[in-house]
């Protein structure tokens, strides 16, 4: 991020939202080509692991790694149906949604409703802020608890709880189950039960096809990794060291975007293999641009250099320390600088 006045820095951010319209039609041809080159490679792994199952259970895990990837592809185009923004035809966003969702198991319009969510209240420290999203507390709420309620916090930010058996905690316990009870959430719960129905029947079926293994040794270790991987993703896209989070009264929608949302500098096939969410900016900036044109947004309007927060892989690894939000420094803490100030305070 460079260095700017905050009278500059305004001024670009007034520009941005306009500057940003003209990415957001969507292209049939772009969208075709990706749901080829997300489908066929998945479905191709996909065989090879059922094939080399007998032979070699690791090198079919190993394949499922791989898989993932495209997995993540694949939710991609899921995840941009829910925006209606991957083709012009609302019918078709929801059909392609459903298929999607049928190989990720991640409820279509369930998940699409309560990840709007997460873009209308993106860095805002309101009672629900956990939804859609990774929880977060601040120095003084987690001063509030109590010792049990601390351990069990400290617990839930650990990196193997957070990452790894909460990313498939997520996808196979949290999205199955209708905890979000909010006003207007109604339809999104039936949705849901249509989808739990759905995808217990197609496994169900194809494992009498094909055989349980394809579903336990094939297809669940791929959205085993897939959530691994999305779960990083999310985190390290909205948790960094100088996010953003702030009251009603503060909040900014555009300053949640730019400065709460990094921009993910990955080498070009780990764009390609995540969909471009690593433009994470952007797309909280407009949500209507699909994900097949985030990168050209961002290459054609050098502004955003200006403003955002580059990451690369090795910046983001120690975001996992990042485990509290310290309100009077903007800035991301450790439980470690938490109880260092608290010993220094004695």
């Amino acid at each position: 991020m460079v260095n700017l006045s905050p009278a500059a820095q305004e001024k670009i951010l007034q520009l941005l939202p306009n500057i940003v319209k003209s990415y957001q039609t969507p292209n049939v041809r772009k969208a075709t080509i990706q749901i080829i080159t997300s489908f066929l490679p998945f479905i191709a792994l996909w065989v090879a692991m059922y094939l080399l199952i007998d032979v070699s259970v690791w090198l079919t895990l190993l394949l499922g790694l791989v898989n993932a990837f495209f997995m993540v592809r694949i939710f991609i185009i899921q995840h941009d149906c829910g925006h209606q923004s991957f083709t012009p035809s609302r019918r078709l966003n929801d059909f392609l949604g459903l298929v999607c969702s049928t190989l990720s198991i991640i409820p279509y319009k369930y998940w699409a409703k309560s990840h709007h969510y997460h873009h209308g209240h993106n860095g805002l420290l309101d009672d629900h802020r956990d939804v859609g999203d990774v929880n977060l507390l601040t120095v003084e709420e987690f001063s509030r608890l109590s010792r049990w309620q601390r351990f069990l916090y400290r617990l839930y930010r650990h990196w193997f709880i957070l990452f790894v058996i909460g990313g498939c905690w997520y996808v196979f316990v949290v999205v199955r189950l209708p905890f979000i009870r909010l006003k207007g959430w109604t339809k999104a719960h039936r949705t849901l039960l249509f989808h739990n129905l759905w995808v217990t029947a197609f496994y169900i079926v194809l494992a009498l096809l094909l055989g349980w293994k394809a579903v336990l040794l094939v297809h669940f270790p791929i959205v085993a990794f897939f959530s691994v991987i999305a779960m990083w993703f999310f985190y390290v896209q909205h948790q960094h060291d100088n996010t953003y989070k702030q009251l009603i009264a503060q909040w900014d929608f555009v300053r949640a975007a730019i400065q709460g949302s990094t921009y993910y500098k990955l080498p070009k096939v780990f764009h390609w293999l995540t969909g471009n969410i690593g433009y994470h900016h952007i797309h909280h900036l407009n949500s209507l641009i699909p994900n097949y044109e985030l990168a050209r947004c961002h290459q054609e309007n050098p502004v955003f250099e200006q403003l955002i927060t580059s990451v690369t892989f090795k910046d983001s690894l120690r975001f996992i320390f990042n485990k509290l939000w310290d309100e009077q420094e903007q800035r991301m803490i450790s439980f470690s600088e938490f109880y260092r100030r608290r010993q220094g305070r004695q």
